[in-house]
Formats: structure tokens, C-alpha cells, sequence
């Protein structure tokens, strides 16, 4: 418990203390951008930003902040709080303040668009689909529009969804998406605009939203004055967390809640910007000093508390060549070894090398779960995954099935959602289904007579269903009732019970996945509805399911391996890049344009600031072009990354295996051998 007067903040450096106390008590105060480095202490700023506003008298209730993951937030939170207490001197047992409003930007927009759904014409009861079931939507679509039947190659339905996505989130018109990123979609642009006109309509008539809907309807919303003035008057403060990843939607969005910029705090690295195929652009927050008047103020974090000096020098080289970025040069007190720069024969030798290396290090001390292997791309750990098996290596990779990608998963909340929403066509096809007897033709029937009725849950009850349907058709109608009765969150319980017995009948693993929907029972516990789970739930779900988990092991500790793009935000002890080469990093679908180009740059910088202590990058000199190399000898050959030219490489220490150095010494001698003859007579 601290003691009244004591200074929560007495940790901060001078350019952390800068940002926390900019404008505090100044309702005038021009906007604050902070530019947090790696490795700088980012989110104990942020969280210290926002104690020291709440600690100078600002409302919890009115304090907006917004994050890209739920777990962001709530670190956040619970670090302002623990500083509040520290200074306030509360008892252990004293809450501190809460903050409401501190979340994802899609779940702020949910819940804001659920108070004002009747004033903006959503239906109140609106369920939110996820990716997948964005996709089977738009597939839906699609076939109803003819264009699954066209006699040249129509997008699928997954790339449908992804321009039109893209040209929401960028706010875009759909030809320059299509010119810029799908440049093999070009010369469908009018049947897409068609097809996107039917998806929405399609939405709008089952009453759901899509990712991508929760954050066009927010601004959408604040460009109506009548709407948009109570709305901007709501919150004292805005505080935006990892800026540089904002897309177009997210930045309007802010310029609409503070148009001034008074009152809004955004912290970011344009260094850091890595996610464009998400619609993200680094020139929001490299435009953010020209985006408001008065302009902002800028404070620069540069002091490193993760990395040494060496590896942070070879950082700072890589990012040092983008041609447009905010100028700062990490730096730290400690100090340490140099990042090596290991070049091999070919994927096996490089996934032969990487075995060796972190075995190393766990003889010498280092556990395999503090160290890390990186990425560009998934498939790009085939070969080192298989040389782990082989050699009782354990590992996890970040990534694989998702959690609401699970049949099972998918299967009870739809339950859950079509008894909150009738009208919501895939959660009703998808329960309809799992009653035996009832075909996809009789559950499209269904479904039409639901969409045609004025009251769908009275167009269920008179429905006929077939003869050997009609037994589970009434129990599903008995426990729709039920569940429309029972209180939260006993309803996922009660939706758990009619499901048991068809995840028994189609699962054979079935004892493994109620693993996951008792999970779900014990999640709805901390959530006060119905809506306010499933949204949650859809925006931010867990990352994986039960069956992903092997059976445990006597050592617990694994190896992590992981793309670049999900290990933002992580760190490691040791870390090694795999495939440091042009094709791979930059990845040669990223070489068409200099916008991607840089990204792919930023991308290894965050790569490399992954580590705090050792890291190597890995350059295979050859590439088999196909994996089963054994099959032929088709390769081709691949310079090391153009993001590596001398300047940089000078910063490394350059090494090549101890094999081929011994193969290289034992020609590299006196010896002379002459081969000429033995050329001659194998002809």
C-alpha cells in the first residue's frame, strides 16, 4: 500500500515523464503523439498518461481508450489503477477506478452502436458475424447473383470479402482497391460493385454486422452533427494505443471524435507499422503532426529498456534507410554481443543449424521458451518444424486453427445467435442442420419462410418439418423456449444441454471439444448479457482449441516459433530469423510497389527488436523449388536481403557453419589434385 504523496512516477526517464504530464489541467492543450520505440516502455506510459489525468481529476466515465486487442486494455487498466492506489495511498482492498470505456476499437464500436441502433436504423437485437461466416455470406451471395456460374474465373468468395473489405477499411473506391491490391481481379470492378451492393442488403435483412460494418457505422455516425455532437461531448479524453496501425475508418473516426485534437493522446512507432494487408497505413501517424490545428505536440521515446547496444545499432542501420520516418536512433547502456549473420547451404542446413543452435543455448542455460524463431510466412518453418520432430525438440507455433473456426465452437453460438436473432440466416442454417432429418433444402425452406414472416419466431413454430426431422424439431423448439427464458449466463448452459447429444453423435472426440464449450460456460460468467458476450466473444476470441494442446511432457518448456507479424509485441531472450533473403524478406509478392517494399523493411526491424540478448539472422544460399527435394535437383539461388547491403553487414558478426568451414579448409591446402583426366574419360 503506498503512502499519500508518494510519486507513482518517480520511474519514468525525462521523454516518459514529457508525455505524461503534457497538458494536464489544460483543457486547451494541443494533441499528444508520442513516438515509443521498441523496447521503450510504451504501455507504462500510456498507463501512466492515464492515471495522471485521472490522479489530476479527470472522470474514469469519460475517459476513452482504445486499443487493437482486448488484452492491451486491460494491462493498461490494471497498471493506471495499481499507480492511482500507489498515490492515493488506497488499501489493497480498495478498487481502484474503473475504466468503462477502455477496449478495441470494434468493441467500443459495438457497444456505442448498440445504444444508438434505433436512431441509425440497426435493428437493436443486431448479432455480429466473424470472418468466416462474412465469408459464407458473401458466398451465399455470389451464387445468388450468378457469378459462381460465369464462364470466365469470378474472385471466391474469401477474395470478395477481402476488396471489400479493404475498400471500407482504406475508404477506397472498389476499382483503386482492385488496381493497387487484387490486380488479377481487374475487369470484374462492376460485378463486384453489384455483388457488394447484394452482401450488404443481405446483412442489413438478417439484422448482423460484420468486423468491418462496427467501425463504418461509428464514423458514419459521427458525420451526422445532430449524432455526432453528444457523442464528441461524452468523452473528456481519447488515448489511442498503436497509432501506426489505424486504417482509414479508425483515423476518421478520431479526427470525429476530436477534430481540434484537444483531448486526444496517440502513441505509436511508424518503425512498427507492419499490418497494410489490414487496410493499416503508416501515413496516418506519419501525417498526424499536420492533421489537426493547433498542431500536436511530438515527444520521441528512444531509450531502450529490452535490447543491447549492438543488436540495437543493427536495428537502427535497417530502419535507418526507410525513406520517410519520424528520426530517432534507439540506444541503451547495455551492452553485449553482436548479432550474427549465418549463412547456409539450404533450408535443411539452415533448419539443421537452428536445432543445434537452441540446443546450445539450453545447455548453457537458456530455456527453449525464451527463445524464438521468426518468420516471414508460415510455410517457411516446414523443413525446421520436421527437424524438431525428429529430434524431440518441442515447440509451439503461433498460429493454426482458430478458436471460433472450431465446428464445435461455431456450432453453440449459433445457437446462441439465432435464438437472440431469427433473422440470422447462417446461425439458423447451421442449427437446422444439426437436427437429423432436415436436409439443406428443407432448412432453406425454413429460412425463407422466416425472412418472409413478420414474427420468425412464430414462422418456426408453424413450421412442418419432415417426418424423420419432426421429433428433434420439436425438441429444438422446447429448448429455444427455454432459452429465450433463462437468465444469463445460465442460457449457455441450457444451449450446451441440447447440443451435447449431437456433439456426441458427429465428433468422435467429443469428450476433447466439450473441453471448449465448458469453457464458453465459464467465459459468459464475466460478461452481463447475452450481446455484450457474443460480441465480445466474435472481436476478440481465444486463440486456440483444447485439441490443439499434445500430450504434456516431463520438461515443460518449448521452443517458440512464430511469423514476424504475431510476434509484434513479444520478446525473447534469443531469437533467430529464418530465410533473411530477397523473396523471403521482402517477400517477392511485396516488390511491386515502394509502399509494400518499406513495409517489408519495418517488418524485419520488429523482427530484430524481438530480441534482448542474442539474435542471428539466417541467409540459405539455396532454395529447392519444390520441398521434396529429394524427388530432384531443381534450386535456385538467393542473395542475401537487399535491407542488408554493407553498410549494415558490417554491423554483424559473419559466419558460415563449422561444417562447411572444415569442408572448405580441407581443399584450402597444398595439395593438388588434378581432375582434368578423369573429365576427359567420362565421355
Amino acid at each position: 500500500m503506498g503512502t499519500p504523496g508518494t510519486d507513482p512516477f518517480a520511474s519514468l526517464n525525462a521523454g516518459q515523464r514529457a508525455a505524461v504530464e503534457h497538458g494536464v489541467g489544460d483543457r486547451d492543450a494541443p494533441a499528444l503523439l508520442v513516438i515509443a520505440g521498441a523496447g521503450t516502455g510504451k504501455t507504462a506510459t500510456l498507463a501512466a498518461r492515464v492515471a495522471r489525468l485521472v490522479l489530476a481529476g479527470a472522470d474514469p466515465q469519460r475517459l476513452l481508450l482504445l486499443t487493437f486487442s482486448r488484452r492491451a486494455a486491460a494491462e493498461m487498466t490494471q497498471r493506471a489503477g495499481r499507480l492511482v492506489h500507489a498515490a492515493l495511498g488506497l488499501k489493497a482492498t480498495t478498487p481502484p477506478p474503473a475504466l468503462p470505456w477502455a477496449g478495441t476499437f470494434h468493441a467500443v464500436g459495438a457497444r456505442l452502436l448498440r445504444e444508438h441502433a434505433v436512431r441509425i436504423g440497426l435493428a437493436s437485437g443486431f448479432t455480429i458475424v466473424d470472418r468466416a461466416d462474412a465469408e459464407d455470406l458473401m458466398g451465399l451471395v455470389r451464387e445468388a447473383q450468378g457469378l459462381a456460374a460465369t464462364r470466365r474465373c469470378f474472385p471466391l468468395a474469401r477474395t470478395c470479402l477481402a476488396i471489400h473489405s479493404l475498400a471500407v477499411n482504406r475508404r477506397q473506391a472498389v476499382d483503386a482497391v482492385v488496381r493497387d491490391a487484387f490486380p488479377w481481379c481487374a475487369g470484374w470492378e462492376d460485378e463486384l460493385r453489384s455483388l457488394f451492393r447484394a452482401y450488404v442488403a443481405g446483412k442489413q435483412r438478417q439484422h448482423v454486422l460484420d468486423y468491418d460494418d462496427l467501425l463504418l457505422y461509428w464514423q458514419l455516425l459521427l458525420e451526422e452533427p445532430a449524432l455526432a455532437a453528444p457523442l464528441r461531448a461524452r468523452f473528456d479524453h481519447v488515448l489511442v494505443d498503436e497509432v501506426q496501425d489505424v486504417n482509414g475508418l479508425q483515423a476518421a473516426i478520431l479526427r470525429g471524435l476530436k477534430p481540434d485534437g484537444r483531448g486526444l493522446t496517440a502513441v505509436g512507432d511508424d518503425a512498427q507499422a507492419i499490418y497494410g494487408f489490414r487496410g493499416a497505413d503508416v501515413r496516418h501517424v506519419l501525417d498526424f503532426p499536420r492533421a489537426f490545428d493547433p498542431p500536436p505536440h511530438v515527444v520521441t521515446l528512444a531509450r531502450n529498456y529490452r535490447s543491447t547496444a549492438p543488436l540495437l545499432a543493427a536495428a537502427n542501420a535497417v530502419i535507418a534507410l526507410a525513406p520517410r520516418r519520424f528520426a530517432k536512433e534507439l540506444w541503451t547502456d547495455r551492452a553485449g554481443e553482436r548479432p550474427r549473420l549465418v549463412a547456409v547451404d539450404d533450408e535443411l542446413a539452415q533448419a539443421r543449424w537452428v536445432a543445434d543452435e537452441v540446443l546450445r543455448r539450453r545447455e548453457e542455460g537458456l530455456a527453449l521458451r525464451r527463445q524464438a524463431v521468426l518468420f516471414r510466412t508460415a510455410h517457411h518453418s516446414a523443413a525446421l518444424e520436421l527437424e524438431l520432430a525428429r529430434r524431440d525438440i518441442p515447440f509451439v507455433k503461433f498460429g493454426g486453427l482458430r478458436f471460433l473456426e472450431a465446428a464445435h465452437v461455431k456450432d453453440l453460438l449459433s445457437v446462441l445467435r439465432w435464438v437472440q436473432n431469427p433473422r440470422h440466416r447462417l446461425a439458423g442454417f447451421r442449427v437446422a442442420r444439426l437436427i437429423p432429418g432436415l436436409g439443406p433444402v428443407h432448412a432453406r425452406r425454413l429460412l425463407d419462410a422466416i425472412e418472409a414472416a413478420a414474427d420468425p419466431v412464430d414462422a418456426c413454430a408453424r413450421y412442418a418439418p419432415p417426418r424423420a426431422a419432426a421429433a428433434d424439431w420439436a425438441a429444438w423448439l422446447g429448448a429455444a423456449a427455454a432459452l429465450r427464458a433463462s437468465p444469463w449466463p445460465a442460457a449457455v448452459a441450457t444451449a450446451l444441454d441440447w447440443y451435447a447429444p449431437h456433439l456426441e453423435r458427429l465428433h468422435a472426440d467429443a469428450a476433447v471439444r466439450r473441453l471448449d464449450l465448458e469453457q464458453l460456460c465459464r467465459l459468459a460468467a464475466g460478461y452481463p448479457d447475452r450481446e455484450r458476450f457474443l460480441a465480445e466473444l466474435t472481436l476478440d476470441p481465444p486463440q486456440a482449441t483444447s485439441d490443439e494442446a499434445g500430450p504434456p511432457r516431463r520438461d515443460d518448456d518449448w521452443l517458440v516459433l512464430s511469423t514476424m507479424h504475431a510476434a509484434k509485441g513479444q520478446e525473447w531472450a534469443a531469437v533467430v530469423v529464418l530465410n533473411v533473403v530477397d523473396g523471403c524478406i521482402p517477400s517477392d509478392l511485396a516488390t511491386g510497389s515502394a509502399d509494400a517494399l518499406e513495409e517489408e523493411r519495418r517488418l524485419l526491424h520488429v523482427a530484430m527488436t524481438r530480441a534482448r540478448r542474442h539474435l542471428a539472422l539466417v541467409v540459405p544460399q539455396r532454395f529447392h523449388v519444390t520441398s521434396q527435394a529429394r524427388f530432384g535437383d531443381r534450386h535456385l539461388y538467393a542473395a542475401p536481403s537487399r535491407f542488408l547491403p554493407a553498410a549494415v553487414t558490417a554491423l554483424f558478426d559473419v559466419e558460415t557453419p563449422q561444417g562447411q568451414a572444415d569442408a572448405v579448409a580441407a581443399v584450402d591446402g597444398d595439395a593438388v589434385v588434378d581432375l582434368t583426366a578423369r573429365a576427359r574419360d567420362a565421355f
